[in-house]
């Protein structure tokens, strides 16, 4: 072993042999531990030689692709003073490019001894090598061709939000051996299907390697999900067919060629080893008191603003520098066009709280590499001050809950909430017009993976998570949902024709609103979890996406959701700058405007109308403008065809009454017609001569 070198952290490998650096403010010693092609027999423990800094490193001749390794690292364990060290625990390398093997999370794991009288104060002595997952030096290099990043403005973007493995598991057009895999992405089944959708990017939800929570796998579940994160630069050995990550490689290659862009949702708030009564895995035996946030009071706890146990530091400058590192690494070497960063907020905590001007979004401003792709915060987490929705700082886009529930609100037909409505719809200027911000800061959504499916919020008044184990407690319950007069499956047909229109009412709202959309991955099929909003631990059938609904009448709305996206799209109706009700040059009508039943503008009090549920609104667009009419009312309404600058007639496009959302029709301006109950158009001005008007 010689010195090496301690910039870059993490493994490199080069022709000669690998340089290995590895961060711990006070550890007192590091070994590298390496392992035989298998990963079950240590070979040899060679201590890294130098420390420059807190990053102990060495170079080590004759290291290859393929050799497998972990750290020892060496330093009091001193739990009251927030000090885990245990050299008897091998711990996997933050800057891991693959692991091999699986977390088996049992007593042989933890840092101290489980059920003893000590609790976490005694030191476990026993080994875990055997049954810890190894890492495995890799070789970056990869024939990308002419591959590079899209680089597609969010306002022109459409987000479909998937599970790698549950989008594929039940889809019969993809081979069996491939299912649940990245590699199931690139087959042409997949990629016909976002093109048949018109999305522009897909978001995956985690890739990088978790851990199943040990009461999970206690009740024969598992953490489906991935939000338990314990390498950022590894992706999951389930996700792969093979044994290299590679095969991100190419998936994405696959889907860049297809005009689609990949969005990772990534967990960079906590990692899997839990409290301080959780697993030693990593983090906590590299360095506990740096990574991680601890009480002050109480070094021997963590700080918890996630609900997962613990909280990652990114306060520290080098814990910060390993999540800028992650980020560059799969947006560098990986090809991925952005992120959707987990429970945002905790990112930018320093020790008052969440902090405006914080270092973690500084240094992403001034990245070159980072300050060009795709940010979305979930702007949020479960500690004091955490919500954060409008906070996050120029370049920032965010989950938008509030759009998600006005418009469920809505549609589920409350009332006197027009208002509320109209903002959201206009891409929440009330919320993101400052500091220069543009719409594309608002990421709309009615459904996502965490919560009901677009079918379940039409079909279930209560969530339904007994499966879950936790006695339907875990998940929202505030759904705002509504089950058209049946809990669940039915035969009545007057339910399945309104939760049809309901589906389409919703997703229609959602492709015509301002901001950016972003769909769920199978609400376009009428996938079902059954009522349960938390799927989390369900890796079968019930979190798994049901392909039975497609070419089914009414229940696959593929062709609907493409030609609302098709609609967007070709008449211009995102706009990159908020909409504020002024006259446009040269058309002479208002970017936006909006009016009452009787075809005239709204004023102010019009607003006010306690029992208010219907909404009409025109966008000028390119090269007309659309006319959208929403009525949430349980009733039929008479309503009156309002007049724009220049347009003789309004083309009907989308009509949700109807089971395929289209029809055929015109109408005029000033004309008397009955806008039916619950039902959403969508029409385009037309100049020229006026014909026959129909409905």
């Amino acid at each position: 072993m010689q010195t090496g070198r301690p910039y870059p952290i993490g493994p490199q490998v080069d022709a000669r042999g690998a340089n290995f650096a590895l961060f711990s403010a006070h550890a007192e010693k590091v070994e590298l531990c390496l392992f035989d092609d298998h990963g079950r027999r240590e070979l040899e423990r060679i201590a890294l030689p130098e420390n420059t800094d807190g990053v102990w490193h060495g170079y080590l001749p004759g290291a290859y692709a393929g050799l497998l390794y972990g750290y020892r690292v060496y330093g009091p364990y001193a739990p009251l003073e927030g000090h885990r060290f245990n050299p008897n625990k091998l711990l996997i390398d933050p800057y891991a490019r693959e692991l091999v093997g699986s977390f088996h999370i049992g007593d042989l794991h933890f840092g101290y001894r489980v059920g003893g009288p000590r609790g976490d104060l005694a030191l476990d002595r026993r080994d875990n090598a055997r049954v810890m997952p190894k890492c495995r030096l890799v070789d970056d290099s990869f024939s990308w061709g002419d591959d590079r990043r899209l680089r597609r403005p969010l306002s022109d973007t459409v987000i479909y939000e998937m599970h790698i493995s549950g989008f594929t598991r039940s889809r019969p057009d993809i081979p069996e051996h491939l299912r649940g895999t990245v590699a199931a992405l690139r087959s042409q089944a997949v990629i016909d299907h976002f093109r048949r959708l018109g999305v522009t990017a897909v978001e995956f939800l985690p890739v990088h390697a978790w851990v199943d929570d040990r009461h999970l796998v206690e009740r024969n579940l598992r953490n489906y999900w991935g939000y338990n994160s314990i390498g950022f630069f590894a992706p999951d050995p389930r996700y792969l067919n093979g044994s290299s990550h590679a095969e991100f490689k190419h998936t994405i290659a696959a889907l860049h060629a297809a005009g689609i862009e990949v969005i990772l949702d990534v967990v960079y708030n906590h990692t899997a080893e839990g409290n301080e009564l959780g697993p030693t895995l990593c983090f906590r035996g590299i360095d506990n008191a740096s990574y991680y946030w601890l009480s002050p009071d109480s070094p021997r706890h963590c700080l918890d603003f996630t609900g997962c146990g613990n909280s990652l530091r990114l306060s520290h400058p080098r814990v910060l520098q390993m999540v800028i590192d992650s980020l560059r690494y799969w947006v560098e070497v990986m090809h991925v066009d952005g992120f959707r960063f987990d429970l945002a907020s905790t990112l930018a905590r320093g020790p008052q709280g969440f902090e405006n001007n914080a270092p973690f979004f500084d240094v992403i401003a001034q990245d070159p590499v980072l300050a060009q792709v795709k940010l979305i915060a979930e702007p949020w987490d479960l500690g004091e001050g955490g919500y954060r929705v409008g906070g996050f700082p120029p370049g920032w886009s965010e989950w938008n809950d509030r759009y998600r529930d006005t418009m469920r609100r809505y549609w589920r037909g409350d009332g006197g909430i027009i208002g509320e409505v109209a903002r959201r719809l206009a891409a929440s200027a009330d919320i993101y017009n400052h500091d220069q911000r543009r719409p594309s800061a608002s990421i709309n959504f009615i459904t996502a993976h965490d919560g009901f499916t677009l079918q379940d919020l039409v079909s279930y008044n209560e969530k339904h998570n007994e499966a879950n184990g936790e006695n339907n407690k875990d998940g929202n319950n505030d759904n705002n949902s509504w089950n058209c007069g049946a809990e669940g499956p039915t035969g009545d047909e007057s339910v399945i024709r309104l939760r049809q229109q309901q589906r389409r009412n919703l997703l229609a709202t959602l492709l015509l609103s301002q901001g950016v959309p972003m769909l769920l991955a199978g609400d376009e099929v009428g996938n079902s979890q059954g009522g349960n909003n938390n799927v989390y631990c369900q890796d079968n059938e019930t979190g798994w996406i049901d392909w039975s609904g497609r070419n089914v009448p009414g229940q696959d709305l593929t062709e609907f959701v493409a030609r609302l996206i098709a609609l967007r799209r070709g008449c211009g109706l995102a706009h990159e700058h908020f909409l504020q009700g002024k006259i446009r040059n040269p058309t002479g009508r208002k970017d936006i405007a909006w009016y009452r039943a009787d075809g005239q503008e709204m004023t102010e009090p019009d607003w006010h109308f306690p029992d208010a549920r219907l909404l009409a609104f025109a966008i000028d667009g390119t090269p007309a403008p659309a006319l959208i009419l929403l009525n949430a009312h349980f009733e039929t309404l008479m309503t009156t065809v309002p007049s724009a600058e220049g347009i003789t007639r309004w083309r009907i496009e989308i009509d949700t009454t109807e089971p395929t959302g289209t029809r055929k029709g015109t109408l005029t301006p000033g004309a008397r017609f009955e806008l039916p109950a619950r039902a959403l158009l969508m029409m385009l001005g037309e100049t020229g001569p006026d014909t026959a008007s129909e409905r």
